[in-house]
């Protein structure tokens, strides 16, 4: 577990890379030039399927081991509380700091964005630098539905074969992001792209590679098939780079683009994990990549990487003078990262790591009667 731990890790970094990539290439006008880096560029978006796709992997992991194995359920409860710990407080670090600079709000506008209520108001301006934001009320809203989830698919998991009937089940769930999708473009409501169902393929995904984590253990197909699929997963993201998904500019997809599109990045997304989800190897040359101590550390404080990363960007261009997307791009990529980089460290140890420890104390057990006679010592561990 350790080392799949340490490559899933590798692809989390991979992913904050791209979306810095991204942001990096949009504000200084590269990634709306002409030419096929330009079309590449334009897709690395897919790192945020993959960040929903990890968090339906790992967080409905225990529930879906319980369902097969009969091991203990998480407490709904507590798992809220520690979901909280570990995504508002560094998000409450950056988001003020953010606001205060460039936000420019009422107290309303900043009850909003620290509640993570922003993306249910739809038509108010982002604030400077918070422009990447908008998945985390994505996420948060998949972190209170997976109980509910969860307890319908074991209910349902009852009545057969475990794991067959929690993968059916879960199989119904990408229905509701076409459903989303189709109304989104049919009615004209772009806003439904900022809302838990439109997305919710990517989590269906991840919660089905965790079921089949726990029911397979290990796949010697996946690990045999390993350097296939990653091979397949870039292909398909080099169709993903077409115009057959949509423009890369801010233009709104139609609703057949809109569907290739995220089609594509479920694709991709599992194609990547995969390798590395269901095939965890620790002697293959994938997982001594991505699952090396560099890349694995950096793929822990790689959610205060992706927050601080916009944010410094912002700040960046604003004190060059530079002119919306006509930015230096290797100034920017070099200078951003580096800042980024030493920002997200800071913050990773003394805001997230602290607030982790916090999610992970428990009150000390009840002191037991004393007994009369001594009683052998319990093992170790």
């Amino acid at each position: 577990m350790k080392n799949r731990d340490a490559a899933l890790d590798g692809v989390r970094a991979c992913a904050a890379l791209g979306v810095w990539l991204l942001h990096v290439g949009s504000n200084t006008g590269v990634m709306y030039r002409e030419g096929m880096y330009a079309w590449l560029m334009a897709r690395l978006g897919i790192a945020v399927p993959i960040f929903f796709l990890l968090s339906g992997l790992l967080l409905y992991r225990p529930w879906a081991r319980a369902a097969i194995e009969g091991t203990e359920r998480p407490r709904p409860v507590t798992y809220l509380w520690r979901r909280v710990l570990r995504v508002m407080p560094v998000y409450w670090l950056v988001t003020a700091l953010t606001l205060w600079a460039w936000g420019g709000l009422d107290w309303a506008g900043w009850v909003k964005w620290l509640l993570l209520l922003q993306n249910y108001f739809p038509g108010e301006p982002t604030p400077d630098g918070l422009y990447q934001m908008w998945t985390l009320p994505i996420e948060m809203a998949f972190y209170v539905a997976l109980p509910l989830l969860a307890w319908a698919l074991d209910r349902w998991a009852r009545g057969g074969n475990r794991p067959v009937r929690l993968l059916t089940g879960i199989g119904l769930l990408p229905l509701v992001s076409v459903a989303s999708i189709v109304v989104a473009r049919l009615t004209d409501r772009p806003e439904f792209g900022l809302w838990l169902p439109y997305h919710l393929v990517f989590f269906a995904c991840g919660m089905a590679m965790a079921v089949l984590s726990v029911w397979l253990k290990e796949s010697r197909a996946i690990d045999a098939l390993a350097p296939q699929l990653l091979v397949l997963a870039f292909l398909l993201y080099a169709v993903l780079s077409t115009g057959l998904a949509g423009p890369r500019t801010l233009a709104l997809p139609t609703l057949g683009e809109s569907l290739i599109r995220v089609s594509l990045e479920a694709a991709v997304a599992v194609l990547l994990v995969a390798p590395f989800a269901l095939a965890p190897r620790a002697d293959s040359l994938r997982h001594r990549v991505l699952g090396n101590p560099v890349v694995a550390y950096f793929g822990r404080i790689s959610y205060s990487f992706f927050l601080w990363h916009a944010p410094v960007i912002t700040l960046q261009l604003k004190l060059t003078g530079a002119q919306p997307f006509q930015g230096d791009f290797p100034t920017v990529a070099v200078l951003s990262f580096i800042v980024t980089l030493l920002l997200s460290v800071g913050s990773y140890h003394l805001v997230e790591v602290t607030a982790l420890r916090l999610s992970r104390r428990r009150p000390a057990p009840a002191p037991r009667p004393a007994a009369r006679e001594a009683a052998p010592a319990a093992p170790a561990g």
